[in-house]
């Protein structure tokens, strides 16, 4: 019998099932990793007893496609996959994109825009009173009314717009074994209205009375500061140990109520929940289809944390992970490593060891653990608070042991690494460390940009802390004659961003003698502080208005301008740069961005030395040829 969960009706029966307890309906294909959601979910529940079977991609205009297993005896369970199934369809222009990671073959429209709502309601249709209980990033950051991007319109709760009964936010480990224990127990779906980390429908005769309640729906729909208000009161409510029960009503009395966050996970659970049976890999029957691109990001990489008290705006991870580290132990990572290393494909290179930041192993400070985050501060930002514990040491040590393990020729750290944390620590131990052992040519940073407006509105450290780092890594680098180097992560037209901030940019990047080969627009998901602000023109944490980049060509010129050298990006690098009185630098001497003419057929950036040879050049071919 295969290691895999059931996928249709004769694998269950091969396991002596008549009937599933739970179906998981799922936009991705069906991967057993631990870095996929629809894994983690269905073995948790079998580990606990429980019948699962998967219906992975259905085909969302036939109702056949989801009764492979015919009705389960506890409910449907829903997610669209590991990303919003709109941020995998569409890019930043709106654009669809050519391809699927988390698709067979990487065929594109597997599963439909919206797809919660359309699983959701595909399954009410035809099972009229089965409970039906909807979770993963695309519920967690949906879960109330929120601006979606690509209609350009405040949507309802995705709790009502799927036809669930409840909606799962968050890592789901605590509220789904919660659910399942509740349902199994024989208590009506409707009855479930107390677990920690769900969202439910009522009327508002049975709001709770403690409950703070949110602008209503009808009013930040029209109104962008009532909008604005009822995110704030929001995004000071996502921490389990001081969130308050919030509630959200909608036309005809209807209600959605939201309990405060479930509780982090110990590092007990976090251990049992990634010793489970995971088969590593994409079911077999994708085989012919080329398989499922998504797993080789992370088939040999391993999820040591969850949570950031990093604290970004234009990051999701405060609605859906929280700002409270949850680690695995030392014994749990080693023990997963060691079974990466019996894989057949195996090479010797473990490629990450890490989470949303890799080198956060704890809570920021020992309050996080029995009071929660502060509400009314970050603990990076704008400088690291004073009860932070920057310390690498446990860290360090775990990477050492991975490293000794037979087998293991490298491991390589590859997730995000907050620099200013790393400046925080007292000694350059794991920096050493870091360079000698666990970069490859280039260690990837996010300063995202260097203007001081841009940055305090992305809640990111001033530019002059990722120079500090840059000078440290540098100096560090040289010491192993390594002749690595950091490559740094931007982003253009970030709310706040204007054309002279995005010149700025230019600027710097033109002194550090790098030019980057991707940029990154920024993309308004549902449930960040940045999407607020650029959905409403205020940041909804001080409700002061905010500079919008709003309009498709300022947005081109600005990402043109991080890219100044590229030919193609001529006319908008030159049209930005008279617009905003910065002639100065057009011309041919080292400061400047773009000459101002064609030279040698092609426009040329960079400096004027460069740009003066090729056209000596070009003119002594021709002389020749004279």
């Amino acid at each position: 019998m295969s290691g895999f969960l059931p996928v249709n009706r004769e694998e269950m029966l091969e396991r002596g099932w008549r009937q599933c307890d739970f179906v998981y309906v799922c936009g991705d294909a069906y991967v057993d990793h631990p870095s996929f959601g629809m894994a983690i979910i269905t073995r948790l529940l079998e580990a606990h007893g429980y019948k699962v079977g998967i219906i992975a991609q259905p085909d969302w205009k036939d109702e056949k496609s989801i009764q492979v297993f015919g009705e389960p005896r506890l409910a449907f369970l829903v997610s669209s996959g590991n990303m919003d199934s709109m941020v995998n369809h569409y890019t930043v222009a709106k654009k669809r994109r050519r391809n699927d990671a988390y698709t067979p073959g990487g065929v594109i429209g597997k599963r439909p825009d919206y797809a919660l709502a359309v699983y959701g309601n595909l399954i009410r249709r035809v099972y009229k009173k089965t409970p039906i209980l909807v979770g993963g990033i695309e519920a967690s950051l949906r879960r109330m009314g929120h601006y979606d991007y690509w209609s350009d319109k405040v949507k309802r709760s995705v709790l009502l717009d799927s036809a669930a009964d409840i909606l799962m936010y968050g890592m789901g480990e605590h509220s789904m074994l919660a659910l399942a224990e509740a349902l199994d127990a024989g208590i009506h779906v409707s009855d479930i209205t107390y677990v920690r980390g769900t969202v439910y429908r009522t009327n508002r005769a049975n709001v709770p009375k403690e409950a703070l309640l949110l602008p209503e729906f009808e009013t930040i729909k029209k109104d962008k500061r009532s909008y604005a208000e009822s995110f704030r009161m929001q995004y000071g409510n996502t921490d389990p140990f001081t969130a308050s029960v919030m509630a959200e009503e909608y036309p005809h009395g209807v209600c959605v109520v939201q309990n405060p966050p479930a509780y982090p996970l110990t590092t007990m659970e976090m251990d049992d929940v990634y010793s489970y049976k995971y088969m590593y890999a994409y079911h077999p029957s994708y085989e012919k289809a080329g398989g499922v691109s998504a797993l080789h990001e992370v088939k040999f990489s391993i999820t040591s944390n969850r949570g950031c008290f990093g604290g970004c705006n234009f990051c999701a991870l405060t609605f859906h992970q929280g700002r409270i580290v949850q680690a695995r132990s030392h014994e749990s990572i080693i023990d997963e490593a060691k079974r990466m290393t019996r894989q057949p494909d195996f090479k010797g290179y473990i490629h990450d060891v890490g989470g949303p930041t890799a080198n956060f192993r704890s809570a920021s400070c020992k309050k996080q653990l029995t009071k929660g985050v502060c509400r009314d501060r970050q603990c990076l930002f704008p400088k690291p608070c004073g009860n932070l514990k920057a310390d690498h040491k446990d860290y360090v040590e775990l990477l050492r042991k991975i490293r000794e393990l037979p087998k293991v020729k490298k491991v390589f750290v590859r997730s995000g690494i907050r620099y200013d944390y790393v400046l925080a620590d007292k000694n350059d131990v794991f920096l050493n460390e870091l360079v000698k052992h666990h970069v490859s040519g280039q260690l990837r940073a996010a300063p995202e940009h260097v203007s001081p407006n841009v940055l305090t509105l992305m809640g990111k450290p001033s530019n002059e802390v990722y120079n500090e780092f840059c000078k440290r890594f540098e100096r560090i680098d040289k010491k192993f004659g390594a002749k690595q180097y950091v490559v740094p992560y931007l982003m253009s037209s970030h709310p706040g961003s204007t054309i002279k901030d995005a010149i700025m940019l230019a600027e710097y990047i033109r002194d550090l003698g790098y030019m980057p080969e991707q940029v990154q627009d920024f993309y308004p998901t549902p449930s960040t502080v940045s999407t607020c602000m650029y959905y409403t023109g205020l940041n909804p944490l001080t409700m002061e208005k905010v500079y919008v980049p709003v309009n498709p060509h300022e947005k081109a010129m600005q990402r043109a301008l991080i890219q100044y050298k590229r030919p193609e990006n001529y006319e908008l690098v030159k049209e930005a740069l008279l617009g905003a009185g910065r002639s100065d630098l057009i011309g041919f001497s080292g400061k400047c961005l773009i000459p101002p003419r064609k030279i040698g057929g092609r426009h040329r950036g960079g400096a004027g030395k460069d740009i003066r040879k090729n056209a000596n050049n070009s003119a002594r071919k021709k002389r020749k040829k004279a």
